[in-house]
């Protein structure tokens, strides 16, 4: 708890959203693309995905005895994923706390939902990263987790700032090239 006020009382602005969350753990950040993203997702699973497992259950029971049927068992396997999957976009949704990256002020620095171009220092590579909620991240679509070794080591950097990222594979420079909120 100490650790906590004596970091939040030495706090850049653009970190006030970090906080929020560690102190508020109900609260979970996303941005507004992300949101739109699992609004769709729930959508889909239950228009569609949910009818069609029922109707499959349906037509397992059809088949007669339960106890040997395997297209029953994996129907009710499927059912109970789904709806575990919708309990959880529920919940995400109705505690989500909704950042417009566009809208954010942040004077050039890197903050929740910012899209940050990173040069390694040792190797050149550049590689371009939106820093977003943990549960929207997907490093296959550059959309790094705010709680990723990396975007902590982002978060309230500007441009031209160097950073250090204990990596797996050793420690790690790099260089920021630009900072947008898009």
């Amino acid at each position: 708890m100490f650790q906590r006020a004596w970091r939040a009382s030495k706090t850049l602005p653009c970190e006030r959203l970090i906080l929020f969350v560690e102190k508020n753990m109900s609260a979970i950040p996303l941005t507004v693309r992300g949101a739109e993203r699992l609004q769709a997702e729930l959508h889909r699973l239950k228009t569609v995905e949910r009818p069609a497992v029922i109707n499959a259950i349906a037509e397992a029971r059809a088949q007669g005895d339960l106890s040997e049927n395997a297209e029953y068992d994996a129907a009710r396997e499927r059912q109970a994923f789904i709806e575990g999957r919708i309990a959880e976009l529920d919940g995400t949704l109705s505690n989500a706390h909704l950042i417009d990256p566009a809208e954010v002020d942040a004077d050039g620095r890197a903050v929740f939902g910012a899209t940050v171009e990173i040069e390694e220092i040792e190797s050149g590579d550049r590689v371009v990263y939106q820093i977003v909620g943990d549960i929207e991240s997907d490093i296959r679509e550059n959309r790094i987790s705010v709680s990723s070794p990396v975007a902590r080591a982002i978060i309230g950097k500007s441009e031209g700032d160097v950073v250090e990222v204990q990596a797996p594979s050793g420690l790690r420079e790099y260089e920021i090239l630009s900072v947008s909120y898009k």
